[in-house]
This record gives structure tokens, sequence and C-alpha cells, in this order.
């Protein structure tokens, strides 16, 4: 994996960054660079209240921004930012507002790689606001200037219009930091674990795949 001068990650919820990124956010750490996470609310809207459940809808918040908190350590995250907005709420966000959130972010920190969602692909309503927010803060940089940023698709069939994933991170060597950020948030991947484990323990080998394989698209900007 390259060598980065600082990542921005970038996604809505608490948990968006363990299913797809947290392999490569290790990995980053691991060689030492920085990593900035912005996570723009703490999912209290989330559906799932555990299994069995341990939450209410009062206490969710409180529960998920400690979930997030491990799951920041178990990636070694030492740059943690919960940008306090509200869960399910991002599409009504003024644009010019959250794009201006991400550009602070930027001149702040000056990444030379910025994770996010890819916009179109990404199905819930925040993610495709976050999506947006990110592409059109950094379309306002020269690009000499403008950091690489690497997305995450998953919608159906996404592949069919933006190709096959530029790139495929071999995360392998940091499954286990993977497994401890997804464990990190049981309030919502209780049912997924209660599922996934025991094939990782067989070794089945579409579940060891998504494990320890991330896939990223290069987001290619008009200039």
């Amino acid at each position: 994996m390259k060598q980065e001068r600082q990542v921005l990650v970038i996604f809505p919820h608490p948990d968006d960054e363990a299913f797809g990124v947290s392999g490569t956010i290790s990995a980053h750490r691991a060689q030492g660079t920085p990593v900035t996470y912005a996570c723009l609310t703490l999912g209290e809207m989330g559906r799932n209240l555990g299994n069995p459940p341990f939450a209410t809808r009062e206490s969710l918040p409180k529960i998920r921004k400690n979930e997030l908190l491990q799951a920041a350590q178990a990636m070694d995250i030492q740059d943690l930012r919960m940008m306090r907005l509200r869960d399910k709420t991002l599409e009504f966000e003024e644009d010019e507002k959250l794009k201006q959130m991400v550009i602070d972010l930027v001149e702040e920190l000056n990444p030379s790689l910025v994770i996010s969602f890819y916009p179109g692909y990404s199905v819930h309503p925040d993610h495709e606001a976050t999506a947006r927010a990110v592409v059109a803060a950094l379309a306002e940089l020269p690009p000499a200037k403008r950091p690489v940023l690497h997305c995450l698709a998953f919608s159906n069939g996404h592949e069919e219009e933006i190709g096959e994933p530029d790139m495929i991170h071999d995360v392998s060597a940091y499954a286990e930091q993977k497994k401890d950020a997804m464990r990190a948030h049981l309030s919502q991947t209780a049912w997924m674990l209660a599922d996934m484990e025991p094939k990782w323990n067989d070794g089945d080998p579409e579940a060891l795949a998504w494990l320890q394989r991330e896939r990223f698209w290069t987001y290619r900007f008009d200039d």
C-alpha cells in the first residue's frame, strides 16, 4: 500500500468505516500515517438496538458514541472527529454547509488521500449526501493540490456503470483489527457477526474474501 502523507476518512455513521475500510485504515496506521476519521453523526436513528436489545431510543446515541470510540481504538485512529450532525437528516442539510465542512477539514489537515462513498452508488441518503459534499469540496481545489479520492460503492449493478474497482487492498494482515472494529459496533453488527464469525472460523472462501479484501474506486474529476 502506498505511503500517504495524511489520510482523511469521511463517513456519516458510526460503523460505516468498519465494514469496508477498517483493514485499510489499520494498514495506514501500521505504516505510521496519520488518519483522521470525521464521522458526521452518531447514528442515533439506527434501527438496531442490540440482539438481544440492550439499548433504547434514548440511550442509543451514547452507546453508539462509545462503540465508535472503541472501533477507533481497534484501528489505532488517533484523531476522531465527531461532527455532531443528526442521523438521517444529512440529505436535508444545506449543500453549502456540508461542502464547507469538508473544505475546512481538508484545509486544516492537507491530506494526500480522502476516503468516502461514491456519489450515486452508496444507497443510503446520508451516504449520498456525504459523497456529494466530499466531491463538491474537492472539486473546488486546483488539481495539483487536490488529494486523491478513494470511494466505496455497493449499489446493485454499480460495476456495470463505473467498472471494476481500481484497487483491491489485501488487508489479511489486519483481519483481527477489522473484526475488532466490527465487534465494537455491537448494537448494529450483532446479527451479521453471528452469521459471519462461524464462516470465518470454518475458512469459508467467500466470507474470508470479504474480510481480507477491500475494494475502492478512484473518483475522477472533470478537469
